[in-house]
C-alpha cells in the first residue's frame, strides 16, 4: 500500500513539473516571438483613401483628322507639330502615285464599258427595227394621236378660246373708249370747240366698234358650241384606233425584244460600276491632300497616345506608312482639358463617376488642378491586354475644372482620385491585416503574448487601411503576421456565412471525395510542404498581381536592416541546419518580400 502511494506521488510530481516546464517554454517562446517581430502602434488621425495613377493631358473637345485612303500609304509631307492653322490650311500630303496609275487603267476600262453599252443600245434598236417595225409604227401612230389630242385639248383649243375671248375683251374696250370719246365730242360741240364733222366721225367710230364686238361674240359661240365638240370627237376616235392597233402589235412582237433589252441592261450595269469605281479613285486622290477642317493647334495622334498604345506605335513622320481610318492629327477646339488614365482592376471598387481628383502635371511643378471623374470604361483597354494579358487597365477620363493655357495635349500628369477623406480614424499598415478563418485578422501584442483579433476594415490606400472596429488607439499590432495563422492541416478554415474562399471549399470537396473513394478510410495527414512557410509564400506570390509584387518590394526596401533580419528569421524553416540554411539563403532572400501581404 505504501509502495503504491509513493508511485502515485512520484507520478503527480512529474506531471506538475512537466506542466510547469511546458508553460515556461510556451511563455518564453511567445515573449521571444513578440520581441523578434516588428510592431506598429495604432494611431488615430487623418486618412485619405485615394488612387494615384499616371496619365496624359488631352483636350476635352477636339477634331480628329483620319486617313481616308484605303489600305496603307506613306506620308509625303507633314506640317510641323504645334503649328497654329486656320480652316482650309494644308496639313498633310499622302502618297497617291498608285492611285493615279489606277485611275488611268480605270479610265480605259470605263471607255470599254461605255462602248459596250452603246453597242448594246444600237443592237437593241436594230432588233426593234427588224422585229418590231409594226410596233414602232403603231406606237408612233398612237403617240401622234395622243399628242394631237393633248395638243388640241391643252394647246390649240385653249389658244383659240383665248384669242376669241381676247377679241371680245378688246372690242369691249374699244367700244367703251369710242362711246366715251363720243360723249366728250358732243360736249365740245355744244360749246363750239369742235366742228360737226369731227363729232360725226366719232359717232361712226362708235358704230364700228359695236359691230366688231358683235362679230367677236359670234366667233366665240361658234368655237365653243360646234368646232370644239367636232374636233374633240374626231381626235378621241383616232386615239382609240391607234391604241388598239398598238396593243395588237405589241403582243405579237414582245418576245423578240426581251433578249436585246436584257443585254442592254447588263451593259448598262457594267458601265455604271466602272464609272463609280473611277469616281471613287478620284475621291481617294482628293483625300490624299488633307486640309484642316477647323482652326486649332496641330497635335500628332501618336504624341497624344497614352498607356500601352504608345509602346508599339511609330511616331508620325514623313515617310511613315499609315493605315486606313488611322488617327493622324488632333485639332483641339476648346481650351478645356482632361486627363486620361488607366485604372487597374484592383482599384475599380474604390472609384466611381463624380469623385473629385487632384491633377499635377510633371512639366508644371507646383501647380495643382481640381478635377472630376467623368467616365470609366466598362471594359479593359484592349491594347494593354494585348501587350500584357495579365494587366487589366480601364480607361478613365478626368475633366479638369480650371482652364490653363500652359496645359498642352500630351503632357504627362499624375491623377489622385479621392475616394474617401477621414479627419479622425484608426488606421494600420495594410500588411498587418490578413484573412484568417474567413475574417480580417490582426495580431495584437498583449504583454508577453501575441493574440489574433478579428477587425472590421474599410478602404485602404495601398499603405494604410481604415479600421472601423476591433482595435483601440495605442495598441500594438504586428507588421508581419505569421503566414500560418488561421490554417490547420494545410487548409484555411472559413465560416459558413463567408462568401469567399472558394478555393478552400473546392479543396474540401476534393478531399471528401478522395476519402469516400478510399477503403479503408484513413485520417487525413498534413503534407509537409503545406506547413512550409516558403511553400505558402510561393503560393501567395503566384496569386498576386504585378502591382502588388512591386508594392511589396518597395515596402521591403523601406524596412530597417533589423526588421529585414527579423523577417528572414521568421521565414527560416525550423530545425534546418546551418549548412542547409546557407544553401537555401539566396532562395529565401528572394521570398522575403511577399511577407508584407496586402489584405
Amino acid at each position: 500500500m505504501l509502495k503504491r502511494k509513493k508511485v502515485w506521488i512520484i507520478a503527480a510530481a512529474l506531471c506538475v513539473a512537466g506542466a510547469a516546464g511546458f508553460l515556461f517554454w510556451h511563455n518564453a517562446a511567445q515573449l521571444q516571438a513578440a520581441g523578434d517581430f516588428a510592431t506598429y502602434r495604432v494611431t488615430r488621425g487623418p486618412l485619405t483613401i485615394s488612387v494615384i495613377q499616371s496619365g496624359t493631358i488631352q483636350a476635352r473637345e477636339m477634331t480628329t483628322i483620319q486617313n481616308q485612303l484605303e489600305g496603307r500609304t506613306s506620308i509625303l509631307w507633314l506640317i510641323q507639330e504645334g503649328t497654329e492653322v486656320q480652316k482650309g490650311d494644308l496639313v498633310m500630303e499622302l502618297d497617291a502615285s498608285s492611285l493615279i496609275d489606277s485611275r488611268l487603267d480605270q479610265e480605259i476600262r470605263l471607255q470599254n464599258a461605255e462602248a459596250s453599252y452603246i453597242r448594246a443600245q444600237e443592237n437593241l434598236e436594230v432588233v426593234r427595227n427588224q422585229a418590231q417595225s409594226d410596233v414602232e409604227l403603231a406606237t408612233l401612230q398612237y403617240e401622234f394621236a395622243q399628242e394631237d389630242l393633248d395638243q388640241y385639248i391643252d394647246g390649240e383649243y385653249p389658244n383659240e378660246l383665248m384669242r376669241s375671248e381676247a377679241s371680245i375683251t378688246l372690242a369691249e374696250e374699244e367700244l367703251a373708249r369710242a362711246r366715251e370719246r363720243l360723249e366728250w365730242s358732243r360736249t365740245l360741240f355744244d360749246e363750239k370747240f369742235i366742228s360737226q364733222t369731227e363729232m360725226q366721225a366719232d359717232e361712226l367710230n362708235e358704230k364700228r366698234r359695236t359691230l366688231d364686238l358683235e362679230r367677236a361674240e359670234n366667233d366665240y359661240n361658234l368655237l365653243t358650241e360646234f368646232t370644239y365638240k367636232r374636233k374633240l370627237a374626231q381626235l378621241e376616235s383616232d386615239l382609240r384606233q391607234a391604241e388598239m392597233a398598238l396593243e395588237r402589235t405589241k403582243r405579237r412582237a414582245r418576245a423578240d425584244v426581251v433578249q436585246a433589252e436584257a443585254e442592254l441592261k447588263a451593259r448598262e450595269l457594267e458601265y455604271n460600276r466602272q464609272r463609280d469605281r473611277l469616281q471613287k479613285i478620284e475621291e481617294q486622290i482628293v483625300n490624299a491632300t488633307i486640309y484642316a477642317p477647323t482652326a486649332g493647334t496641330v497635335i500628332y495622334a501618336t504624341s497624344a497616345m497614352t498607356g500601352g498604345r504608345r509602346w508599339n506605335v511609330e511616331p508620325l513622320t514623313e515617310g511613315r506608312d499609315v493605315r486606313e481610318r488611322e488617327d493622324l492629327i488632333y485639332l483641339p477646339t476648346t481650351a478645356s482639358a482632361k486627363a486620361e488614365v488607366g485604372i487597374h482592376e484592383a482599384n475599380l471598387q474604390k472609384i466611381r463617376v463624380g469623385l473629385p481628383a487632384v491633377v499635377t502635371v510633371d512639366a508644371l511643378p507646383g501647380r495643382k488642378y481640381l478635377a472630376t471623374v467623368a467616365s470609366i470604361a466598362p471594359l479593359p483597354d484592349a491594347q494593354s491586354m494585348f501587350l500584357n494579358p495579365d494587366l487589366k487597365l480601364y480607361n478613365t477620363e478626368v475633366f479638369l475644372e480650371d482652364n490653363d493655357e500652359a496645359l498642352r495635349t500630351g503632357m504627362s500628369c499624375n491623377v489622385e482620385i479621392i475616394a474617401e477623406q477621414h479627419d479622425d480614424v484608426l488606421s494600420v499598415p495594410v500588411q498587418s491585416v490578413i484573412r484568417a478563418d474567413g475574417a480580417h485578422t490582426v495580431f495584437v501584442v498583449n504583454g508577453r503574448s501575441i493574440e489574433p483579433r478579428q477587425v472590421e476594415i474599410g478602404m485602404d490606400n495601398n499603405r494604410m487601411v481604415h479600421i472601423r472596429s476591433g482595435l483601440s488607439e495605442g495598441e500594438q499590432v504586428l507588421l508581419t503576421p505569421p503566414l500560418s495563422a488561421g490554417t490547420a492541416d494545410g487548409r484555411r478554415s472559413r465560416t459558413p456565412a463567408e462568401p469567399g474562399d472558394i478555393d478552400d471549399r473546392v479543396r474540401d470537396r476534393l478531399n471528401n471525395n478522395d476519402r469516400s473513394a478510399d477503403a479503408p478510410a484513413e485520417p487525413p495527414q498534413a503534407a509537409p510542404e503545406a506547413a512550409d512557410p516558403m511553400q505558402q509564400l510561393r503560393q501567395r506570390l503566384e496569386q498576386m498581381t504585378p502591382e502588388q509584387r512591386e508594392q511589396l518590394r518597395q515596402q521591403y526596401e523601406q524596412m530597417s536592416p533589423e526588421q529585414q533580419e527579423q523577417l528572414r528569421r521568421q521565414m527560416r524553416p525550423e530545425g534546418s541546419g546551418s549548412g542547409q540554411r546557407q544553401g537555401q539563403g539566396q532562395g529565401q532572400r528572394r521570398q522575403q518580400r511577399p511577407a508584407e501581404t496586402t489584405p
